[in-house]
């Protein structure tokens, strides 16, 4: 008959280790206290960013309304000049790239003013959602701006 093996009693030492709480909550104080540190500056970034943004609406809708008119002038006028001899061939392709760019502030206006409109709401509500994603789309705004600038 096997003899039986007598239970000893396994004295555990307390060892010391760093909780797992103590270092998030010491992470979230640090970063509560970074902010409370630049909320001034975050608070101007952000009302920068609000008049920045107005601005550019209120810029955009001037540019779309004088580039309306542009292009029903050109309309109008491009089809009789083209059959005048005494229009210069250099007039001619600058009034016709001025109705170029004319139809691509109108052909934008919808995309631009939803990019414009969507931003300044993110940034007046504080709702991220509503800011991401229209990086690209301002950066594409840009380039299309820039493309039409004389070079």
């Amino acid at each position: 008959m096997p003899t039986p093996v007598k239970a000893s009693a396994v004295t555990a030492k307390p060892t010391s280790f760093v909780k797992f709480s103590d270092k998030l909550t010491d992470s979230i104080t640090d970063i509560t206290k970074i902010i409370e540190q630049n909320k001034e500056m975050i608070d101007s970034i952000q009302e920068i960013a609000i008049e920045l943004t107005s601005s550019i609406g209120s810029l955009h809708t001037l540019t779309v309304k004088y580039a309306r008119i542009a292009n029903q002038i050109l309309d109008v006028l491009l089809p009789i000049l083209k059959n005048l001899p005494v229009v210069p061939k250099n007039v001619m392709d600058l009034l016709i790239n001025l109705e170029s760019i004319t139809q691509k502030i109108i052909d934008n206006e919808a995309t631009t003013s939803k990019t414009i409109t969507d931003v300044r709401s993110g940034l007046n509500t504080g709702d991220v959602n509503k800011i991401k994603g229209h990086a690209a789309q301002l950066q594409s705004v840009t380039r299309t701006i820039t493309g039409m600038l004389p070079k």
